[in-house]
């Protein structure tokens, strides 16, 4: 069963009610842009999952079969009790190698990239996370954790997460000792000294209390969220590459051979000494700290919504078929859902191109609609063809209107 796609309407509803009681308690924990952002990044990682989570399953189904010591049963509850714990005992692991290792801070830096903190952020993950997180969960297959068993109290772990990312809940008192909670998890996004690279387990914070990496939210210090070098983009391609950009720039412009290769290796934000002194970075003064933002008209914003909202169902639709589509429909599915979440990002950062890119993207759907039919990602019929018509043409109304705004605003 694919618990996340069950889970997508669950949570549409809860972001529902917390942006009510944002407005009940006269509170602003969201702002379009960065929930856009949020969910578009996630949306793109879970249609880059479609085509590369086989890299797990195969380490994993390989590993199980000629490196297990034992083989449990797939049908017993300590067996599914043990993997759930042992699970997030790797997860501890590979969220805390995230936060202390470039090449893992790359992947998981996306995460953390926003600067709010709301349940949308809880949707904003990695797509590049497959290239090296299957290794930590190896442990998992020697000890004889059936597949099956593993996916589910994977999708299970991922589940429980949602629920942390809200400022809403304070601390829940005796839970805090044993479970990851709003509170620890609010200090674990913190660009705070005090809350730095602390609170890492998944479900259990216990394992953050054992191995002296637990932090709690001190009322004297209120959490900054955020990356102590910006993002500054809606973009959620941008975002998942900005960091392997920065390392390859980085190791590029080293002048030991040494230094190119293990930078990828080193402490998060370790740097060769002579590219540190030729290109400073820059880090924000936290007194100071401003949050990135991008005027944009409401009627725009609006219209970003609802193409996001378009991109939600194309999202959900892929992952309901994904056992029947051939891998031809998947790479089309997902390079139309990648270019679609592209030039939403632009449009929520105003680029000057932005109008042209969303012309191109929609004019583009006419291709779309017939290439698809041609590799089985959905059937050739004239429903089909006349609702993307009909999509593309109150986009295009849409686009006017937005223009129509904005040429009145200027004038």
């Amino acid at each position: 069963m694919n618990f996340i796609l069950y889970a997508v309407p669950f949570f549409s509803v809860l972001i529902a009610v917390e942006l009510i009681a944002d407005r009940w308690r006269g509170v602003s924990n969201y702002r379009l842009a960065d929930a856009v952002s949020s969910i578009s990044t996630g949306v793109l990682s879970t249609t880059t999952g479609l085509l590369t989570k086989g890299v797990g399953l195969v380490t994993y189904g390989f590993a199980l079969e000629h490196l297990a010591l034992f083989r449990l049963p797939a049908d017993s509850v300590g067996v599914w009790v043990f993997a759930f714990v042992l699970y997030d005992f790797c997860y501890y692991w590979l969220h805390r190698m995230g936060h202390e290792r470039n090449i893992l801070w790359a992947a998981h830096s996306v995460h953390h990239q926003s600067e709010d903190y709301n349940l949308s952020t809880a949707l904003r993950q990695t797509s590049t996370g497959f290239v090296l997180g299957w290794i930590f969960y190896l442990p998992m297959a020697v000890l004889g954790v059936p597949l099956s068993v593993f996916v589910s109290v994977a999708a299970l772990n991922l589940l429980y997460q949602f629920w942390v990312h809200t400022k809403h809940i304070p601390k829940l008192g005796w839970f805090e000792g044993c479970f990851v909670t709003p509170s620890n998890h609010r200090a674990h996004h913190a660009q705070n000294a005090l809350y730095m690279d602390r609170n890492y387990g998944g479900v259990f914070i216990i394992w953050d209390r054992l191995f002296g990496s637990f932090q709690e939210e001190d009322d004297n210090e209120p959490v900054i969220f955020g990356v102590t070098t910006p993002l500054a983009s809606w973009n959620p391609l941008w975002a998942n590459l900005q960091f392997y950009v920065q390392l390859w720039n980085d190791a590029r412009r080293a002048g030991s051979k040494w230094d190119k290769l293990r930078i990828w290796f080193m402490r998060t934000g370790w740097r060769p000494a002579d590219v540190a002194a030729k290109y400073p970075m820059y880090k924000p003064d936290l007194s100071r700290f401003r949050k990135f933002e991008v005027s944009l008209g409401a009627r725009q914003q609006w219209y970003v919504l609802l193409q996001l909202g378009v991109y939600v169902a194309l999202g959900s639709y892929l992952m309901s078929l994904e056992r029947s589509l051939p891998t031809g429909a998947l790479v089309l599915g997902w390079g139309a859902m990648a270019s679609g979440l592209f030039v939403l990002g632009v449009a929520l950062e105003n680029r000057p191109w932005a109008l042209k890119l969303e012309l191109l993207r929609l004019a583009a759907n006419l291709p779309l609609v017939w290439l698809a039919p041609q590799v089985g990602l959905w059937p050739a019929s004239p429903e089909i063809w006349a609702g993307l018509l009909g999509y593309s043409l109150l986009s295009g109304i849409g686009l006017y209107c937005c223009r129509q705004r904005v040429t009145r605003w200027v004038s």
